[in-house]
């Protein structure tokens, strides 16, 4: 667990109310949050969400680092209410969520994660039958198209899908490499981020419902969160910023939550010079203020 957690010192100043409390951590990951926050508040305690088995199995091999203060639940924090409900717990003072693929995940070849990869997956929990190889391989060029652009706000969509259904017919594309060169026969490489970017990230986004899992999240909330409790969500791209932005002021505008964030937070100069990838993180906070 040498995962370094964004903002780790903002997370634990803006979510921890309650010095005795018992915290959600619905993103486990590699753990950086969760032993962050236990190492600097003695007395909290920590029910962590994650669907990922490679995180269950990393989990069970270090439950030792985490003295007995952590429950770990394998499964999708859309079902967090459901699940939370199977061990007794109805209320929590924080729910944290750090929806960041970590760089284990993406940089794991044989999870089709990364442009290198020689399978073409993308799923987060191998529970799941939909694949990137089957989207690319069977969709129309019309849902192709929709998917890029929805998911990924890829303003080359169209001749994207068009490129990639052309394709197909001469070949089967099973890998992240051959979907790689796809897409740089359309965009070219112009700069430090890889053209084929926005098409990963939609395609991972897709197979994984991550914009609904969220929303049934942020639905599931106030109904767990004592009145001081608060969540915190860290997202990093716009289409995740949208959805908390709008549910935590549907939530203001009916007095179930304050706002804590009236500016988001991103991270210092320094911690974006030590990690490059947390650059584009954005985190929100909301107080729950009724019962």
């Amino acid at each position: 667990m040498n995962h370094i957690p964004v903002m780790p010192l903002e997370v634990s100043n803006y979510l921890v109310n309650n010095p005795n409390g018992l915290y959600i951590d619905c993103t486990f990951g590699d753990g950086g949050h969760t032993l962050h926050l236990l190492n600097n508040f003695k007395n909290i305690k920590i029910i962590a969400f994650d669907w990922d088995e490679d995180v269950s199995k990393r989990f069970f091999e270090e439950e030792n680092l985490l003295k007995g203060r952590v429950i770990f639940i394998r499964e999708n924090f859309k079902n967090i209410r459901k699940f939370l409900l199977k061990i007794n717990v109805s209320k929590v003072d924080g729910v944290l969520a750090d929806l960041g693929v970590s760089s284990k995940q993406l940089g794991n070849l044989v999870r089709g994660f990364s442009f290198n990869s020689d399978i073409l997956d993308m799923r987060m929990d191998n529970r799941n039958k939909l694949t990137a190889k089957e989207i690319i391989n069977s969709y129309s060029s019309e849902d192709l198209a929709d998917i890029f652009y929805t998911y990924g706000e890829e303003y080359k969509s169209r001749q994207i899908a068009k490129a990639i259904v052309l394709r197909r017919k001469t070949m089967i594309i099973d890998t992240a490499i051959k979907l790689q060169e796809i897409i740089h026969s359309v965009k070219r490489i112009n700069g430090k981020k890889n053209p084929a970017t926005k098409v990963f990230q939609a395609l991972r986004i897709f197979i994984n419902n991550e914009l609904k899992n969220l929303e049934a999240l942020l639905l599931d909330t106030p109904r767990l969160l004592n009145t001081g409790g608060r969540i915190a969500i860290i997202s990093f791209h716009s289409l995740e910023d949208r959805i908390v932005k709008k549910n935590f002021k549907h939530n203001s505008n009916y007095k179930v939550y304050k706002i804590i964030t009236k500016k988001i937070i991103t991270p210092s100069k320094k911690e974006i010079q030590n990690n490059y990838k947390s650059r584009s993180a954005k985190m929100r906070v909301a107080e729950k203020i009724n019962v």
